[in-house]
């Protein structure tokens, strides 16, 4: 099956195709904002592989594992035997869980060898540069999939996993992605109670992930240009699409989701003050425009020593709210908080942590109760709307979201092989 652009744009535009919540879930969650299922119910056993295991991967095995019962990992791949072989032991101290050795792959192709062995679901946690072509062959081979954000760092890439999206959801297959909020219980309440009118119409908003420098791994002098650059994967542009598509997707799919729409343009700017890694910039500041001229304005900042702020607000006729668990009114005053247990009270972190939990409970459910879910279209959209703001800053042009939906603009190399990689690392000057 191929896809011309105009073809996909028919399509999904007919179709309503791909729910932008979470499907058969997120009506059960209309009749009860909070109500999400602790784990999901039991069933035959569901068997998962897990594609990037590094720790972010090796982490939503776990989560996976904690979901519900007659769950199992029983495939591993990664590119490197390093991680795999610490992923593995961390299973087996964490969960005794003993991965045979013959469903342990290594290599650019062990995404392949782990879809074919003997899986019902597959967890995509490499690189965001690689997710579309996992995406697209996990879903051909017709496994239901979890992947972690982003989910592409070029328009290329995100118009792919829309298509697969499509594909997915024609085949009954459920996706989830790792966009955490949109699984977390105050979250969740605090959507429905805005989605109810409780700020009005919603006419403007701020979100921000500023905190200082994330990790970069030194390079070995045994290891090629490429396993440099793999390794230290969060540095370089074409394998994260740069920290306000890697992280701060966090903030930007909050503000699609609670307005309802991705922003039609964006006007940001940006600059490397301190970074000396990679070939990224260390902090953006993106004007997005979206539907009935809400203007949201998106900052994020990687740098030390300097204020730290994740937060993200919504202003609306009658008040304001913070997105997370709380409504005020236009004079400051708290028309609305979410209520709170006492265990959750005694935990700020409670509902984050339980959210990584959730993601797989919601992803489980739906396959056990034959309800598929997909979150595709929505990761996808949120994945665009912040490469636009990247590609306004790069630039120092206005972008539309018509013209990242048309442009043919793709990173990375052609050719993996641990060598030389052939590709322009110019650091991003705007106006030229």
């Amino acid at each position: 099956m191929s896809y011309s652009r105009r073809d996909f744009i028919s399509k999904s535009l007919l179709a309503g195709s791909l729910t932008l919540a979470t499907g058969a879930l997120s009506c059960q969650r209309k009749k009860n904002e909070s109500a999400l299922l602790s784990e999901a119910p039991d069933g035959k056993i569901l068997k998962a592989g897990l594609v990037g295991c590094g720790s972010r991967g090796t982490g939503a095995a776990l989560n996976f594992l904690d979901a519900g019962p007659s769950l199992e990992i029983v495939a591993l791949g990664d590119v490197f035997n390093d991680k795999l072989s610490t992923c593995r032991a961390n299973l087996k101290s964490e969960r005794n869980i003993e991965i045979d050795s013959e469903r342990c792959f290594v290599g650019f192709d062990a995404f392949e060898k782990v879809i074919d062995a003997g899986i019902d679901i597959v967890i995509l946690a490499t690189p965001p540069y690689f997710r579309p072509q996992h995406f697209e062959a996990a879903v051909k081979a017709g496994k239901h999939v979890f992947m972690e954000k982003p989910v592409a760092v070029d328009p290329v890439g995100v118009r792919s996993i829309l298509i697969n999206g499509i594909r997915a959801e024609e085949m009954g297959l459920s996706v989830v992605t790792g966009t955490i909020k949109r699984h977390q219980e105050d979250y969740l309440a605090t959507y429905n109670k805005v989605k109810l009118g409780a700020i009005g119409e919603i006419t403007s908003g701020n979100c921000y992930y500023n905190q200082g420098k994330l990790w970069h791994v030194n390079p070995k002098a045994e290891w090629s240009e490429l396993e440099a650059m793999v390794r230290n994967w969060v540095n370089w542009t074409w394998l994260s699409g740069d920290h306000i598509v890697e992280q701060h997707i966090h903030n930007l799919d909050l503000m699609n989701w609670f307005i309802g729409s991705p922003p039609l343009k964006a006007t940001g700017f940006g600059s490397r003050h301190r970074r000396t890694t990679g070939d990224q910039y260390d902090n953006f500041s993106v004007d997005y425009i979206y539907p009935n001229n809400v203007h949201v304005h998106s900052m994020c900042r990687q740098i030390n020593g300097c204020s730290t702020n994740v937060s993200d607000y919504l202003r609306g006729t009658h008040g304001y709210t913070n997105c997370e668990n709380t409504i005020f009114d236009q004079q400051d005053q708290v028309r609305w908080k979410y209520p709170l247990n006492e265990k959750q009270s005694n935990d700020r972190w409670y509902f984050f942590w339980r959210a990584f939990v959730q993601e797989h409970v919601d992803l489980v459910s739906a396959i056990r109760t034959k309800q598929p879910i997909n979150e595709a279209r929505q990761i996808a959209e949120s994945t665009l709307t912040a490469i636009m703001g990247r590609i306004s800053a790069y630039t120092g042009k206005e972008v539309t979201w018509d013209e990242m939906m048309n442009s043919e603009i793709k990173l990375g190399p052609k050719h993996f092989v641990m060598g030389d990689v052939n590709i322009d690392k110019t650091i991003p000057v705007p106006g030229q």
